[in-house]
């Protein structure tokens, strides 16, 4: 089983950085790729980062690439969001997700309750 929670989201400024996580409490982390997703208000879900069992591949869309990054550490059952110089459009809730490797939503299967980021200009 695949339990996933996230921690880290709050109330930023413009320009700010914040480092979101994602553990699993069940022990079958490094078995799954792990896909960050954002929420925007009135928006549909956006993945903004995804990386591959083992952080040998990952893939930032252009709508963040340079600001975000994403990595893991399995020995800590972890996923890390970096974000870099937020803006108020990166307002949302972010979710963490696992499942198998891909840059599609329908991928991912595990999905945690997600963390609240908001950037205020």
């Amino acid at each position: 089983q695949v339990h996933l929670a996230e921690s880290g989201g709050g109330l930023v400024q413009t320009g700010d950085s914040l480092r979101l996580s994602c553990i699993d409490s069940g022990q079958v982390f490094s078995y799954f790729a792990v896909a960050w997703v954002r929420q925007a208000p009135g928006k549909e879900r956006e993945l903004v980062a995804a990386i591959t069992w083992n952080g040998g591949t990952t893939h930032i869309p252009d709508s963040v690439k340079g600001r975000f990054s994403v990595s893991r550490d399995n020995d800590k059952s972890t996923a890390y969001l970096q974000m870099n110089n937020l803006k108020p459009e990166d307002t949302g809730v972010y979710y963490c997700a696992a499942g198998l490797w891909g840059t599609t939503l329908s991928t991912y299967d595990h999905w945690g309750q997600g963390t609240q980021v908001t950037v205020s200009s």
